[in-house]
């Protein structure tokens, strides 16, 4: 079954899309506090294993607010593409990025992952945070990713997963029950943080994402666990 933020006969991108743009202006806020900024190291893992492949162009899908366009512009001198369905949240991002002087290096625009506004072999990398898990369609949206991508170029992807151990229960608890709390206080959106756990238990971690990247036709997939396997980085090449 399909986890989608609200549960109405809408559509999951639909969803998705009204979910963000309700979220967006106190998104960086409650990303931070929830993460407690642990979410800013996995993002430079991120970009300092792209930077081996020294890209020029770079295309961050599911942008949202722009975190980690910038953290990939900062970290690699590559010009940033960012698209995202939301345009509350393109609007955070847009503002930041001029506050940054940084609007030359990266440009943002409304986008569907699912059907990107590019051409074949585009880009020296392309990145996700956080974002191929609210895909409507996941493998569209995976061989949309590798498309736009060079040949032998990757696509690094950083997404939740699960963490494993003697630590596994206390963390399922504040993801479960403190975190939702958290987010609809701040937010004032009560679905939206109850949609991230579940949409996260809903999602493929580890050797079973590594084998969707594959038969998705990437040739090479490797990946990171990041933080006792909250967070996982892939690394999937065309």
């Amino acid at each position: 079954m399909q986890v989608k933020p609200y549960n109405t006969d809408q559509s999951k991108k639909t969803e998705v899309e009204d979910m963000f743009d309700n979220i967006a202006p106190k998104y960086d806020l409650l990303n931070h506090v929830l993460s407690m900024k642990i979410d800013v190291l996995w993002r430079n893992t991120l970009v300092k294993w792209m930077n081996k492949d020294a890209p020029k162009l770079v295309l961050d899908v599911a942008t949202g607010t722009g975190d980690l366009a910038i953290a990939v512009q900062k970290g690699t001198g590559a010009d940033v593409v960012g698209l995202d369905l939301s345009q509350q949240m393109l609007n955070v991002g847009i503002d930041k990025i001029k506050k940054l002087n940084l609007d030359q290096k990266i440009s943002m625009q409304k986008g569907d992952a699912e059907n990107l506004p590019f051409e074949d072999n585009k880009f020296d990398a392309v990145s996700v945070a956080f974002g191929v898990r609210n895909f409507e369609n996941f493998e569209k949206g995976l061989a949309e990713l590798r498309r736009v991508v060079k040949e032998n170029s990757s696509v690094y992807i950083l997404e939740f997963s699960k963490v494993e151990g003697f630590l596994a229960p206390f963390y399922m608890f504040y993801f479960k029950n403190i975190l939702p709390q958290i987010g609809k206080l701040v937010s004032k959106d009560n679905r939206a943080y109850t949609y991230l756990p579940d949409s996260v238990n809903a999602f493929p971690f580890g050797e079973k994402m590594k084998q969707i990247l594959l038969d998705t036709g990437y040739r090479k997939v490797e990946y990171k666990k990041l933080s006792l396997g909250i967070a996982t980085i892939y690394k999937a090449t065309k």
